[in-house]
């Protein structure tokens, strides 16, 4: 069994019934069953992949002309939470070489937009990963337009769903 996948099976564990809410989510003002559990699951599930706390974390999710790039950034003080956000980094990078996209589909319970094609055209896709000062970042590249088109969906879905607002940081 690959690395990958018994993170995913542990994770997937851990998160206990598919669409309960969390017993805590971590984040001040959100009650057990407010109007925003399914946030709350993303960013409890995102903890779980990521291994760092999503409400003291800044994601940004930047289409660029040649694909795009997904940066992962502590908003503390936080060298092991740096060195997290970096082994996931590289870890990603990894599974998304081989067309495997579980952690993403994992973090958000669902297929994730864009996934599909940059599974069938993982050959023609470029993942680098790369540290930052507070954390990490994946750079994705490609020259095939029906590619960078997937990349650019994939991000956007992450943007959104991720919460992402002006300057970067998921709210």
């Amino acid at each position: 069994m690959t690395r990958s996948l018994r993170f995913l099976i542990g994770a997937l564990g851990a998160c206990g019934e598919r669409g309960a809410a969390p017993a805590s989510d971590g984040a001040p003002g959100l009650a057990r069953n407010s109007a925003d559990s399914a946030y709350a699951l993303v960013q409890e599930r995102g903890h779980k992949a990521m291994g760092v706390d999503q409400y003291t974390s800044a994601h940004r999710f930047e289409p660029l002309p040649d694909g795009g790039r997904i940066t992962l950034e502590r908003t503390l003080d936080d060298p092991a939470g740096v060195t997290e956000i970096r082994r996931h980094m590289e870890q990603i990078a990894a599974s998304f070489r081989r067309g495997d996209f579980a952690v993403p589909g994992f973090v958000h319970d669902r297929e994730v937009p864009g996934t599909s094609i940059m599974t069938l055209r993982r050959d023609s896709i470029s993942y680098t990963s790369d540290t930052t000062p507070a954390g990490g970042q994946l750079r994705i590249t490609s020259h095939d337009s029906a590619a960078v088109d997937a990349v650019h969906r994939f991000l956007a879905f992450q943007s959104q769903d991720h919460r992402v607002g002006h300057g970067g940081k998921a709210h």
